[in-house]
């Protein structure tokens, strides 16, 4: 599975940005798709990629964090193979690199990023207040 997010950028906060997460490779048909993100820091780990969104890829069920709730929308679209990340109301605290990711999660979701093994480039986004 390759997955290339794109979309970040620079925004004021209290506005919007929606990022995208072009998917190939093979079938999502038992995979579940999140988008994670790592604020800037000097000790970034991959352990610290907090999770943002996810969604089963077949029932459509979405999983929020709770510090986005209400205010980020994940969707896939299955014809065109992509995941998107629609995020409005943002603060300075949602400045960070975003990442997609793709697992084979039988849960559902997950919350660890450790249940996902197939990421994407990451794309940053800052919110400027």
């Amino acid at each position: 599975v390759q997955l290339q997010a794109s979309g970040g950028g620079l925004v004021q906060a209290g506005g919007s940005v929606r990022l995208s997460c072009a998917v190939s490779g093979r079938s999502l048909s038992r995979y579940t798709l999140g988008w994670f993100r790592q604020a800037p820091g000097k000790d970034r780990e991959f352990v610290d990629r907090e999770f943002v969104a996810a969604i089963a890829w077949n029932a459509g069920y979405r999983y929020y964090s709770d510090s986005v709730q209400g205010r980020f929308t994940i969707s896939r679209d299955t014809a065109e193979n992509t995941v998107s990340l629609q995020m409005d109301s943002l603060t300075p605290d949602d400045t960070a690199v975003y990442y997609c990711a793709a697992g084979p999660v039988a849960s559902g979701y997950s919350t660890s990023p450790f249940s996902y093994d197939h990421w994407g480039q990451g794309t940053q986004v800052t919110v400027s207040s």
